[in-house]
């Protein structure tokens, strides 16, 4: 960044800050609106595009490539690119190893939190974080921030429906990949729009022990909070064992 776009950045600072700060999603996000906004992956990012904004890194005194709540971030793009004071941003970034391998399911995107862009200049901009979810990289991109609308009853077991197990999934993974979750965490399920899921979806959760002649054994249930066109993510609300990728899921009707 050239120290005359660094200089000019720096100025608005401090005026651009005091006029954004209320319109801070964390200040009106409900627990379980954050913990959905902040969960593995959403189901319809599967990476940055070609033209994505970046962080390239923080005003500070020090070079460094791992960043949190009390830093200004710097952005590789600026109003040249359309970005403007007040707009606010998820920071993700793409997970390089799992389970893509093993079963052809597209690498986890983690959300590292969301910023606020409080000055701009025709080729940069600088930006606050509102919220950390994780540690925020060098290279980190961007996506428009939307508030999650979280539907009615997503943190609770519901088991009225019956299970169809004629419409099996799988259970894919959980944050960073790993292939177990429990009560009050987030896994993904290969179910989403094209299968008719929609979010508030309750599905059971059952496992394969492997033994010949053993029904399937109940695991726990699952809430779908946010869908994709072929996955989605589901928060545990009942589990009498850790669930795991490779789990099947069953849509209760």
């Amino acid at each position: 960044m050239r120290p005359h776009a660094i200089l000019a950045a720096t100025a608005l600072l401090t005026l651009a800050a005091s006029t954004v700060h209320a319109q801070a999603p964390a200040d009106s996000l409900t627990p379980l609106q954050t913990s959905v906004a902040c969960a593995l992956p959403p189901a319809t990012s599967s990476g940055p595009p070609a033209d994505a904004l970046l962080v390239i890194g923080a005003q500070d005194t020090v070079l460094r490539r791992l960043f949190n709540q009390r830093d200004l971030l710097i952005i590789n793009g600026g109003s040249a690119k359309g970005v403007q004071i007040g707009q606010q941003y998820f920071v993700r970034r793409r997970d390089g190893f799992g389970i893509t391998s093993a079963n052809g399911s597209p690498h986890a995107v983690r959300t590292g939190g969301w910023i606020q862009i409080v000055a701009v200049n025709d080729t940069t901009a600088i930006a606050t974080v509102e919220h950390s979810c994780d540690g925020m990289f060098e290279g980190d991109f961007l996506e428009p921030f939307v508030a999650p609308v979280v539907p009615p009853g997503a943190d609770r077991a519901d088991t009225s429906g019956t299970p169809d197990f004629a419409s099996l999934g799988r259970v894919l993974y959980g944050d960073q990949e790993r292939r177990t979750g429990a009560i009050g965490e987030y896994m993904l399920i290969d179910r989403g729009a094209d299968q008719g899921v929609s979010p508030g979806a309750h599905f059971a959760v059952y496992r394969d022990l492997g033994a010949g002649g053993l029904p399937l054994a109940s695991i726990g249930e699952l809430t779908v909070v946010s869908i994709g066109p072929t996955m989605a993510v589901a928060r545990i609300n009942l589990a009498r064992d850790a669930v795991q990728s490779g789990d099947f899921v069953v849509p209760r009707k």
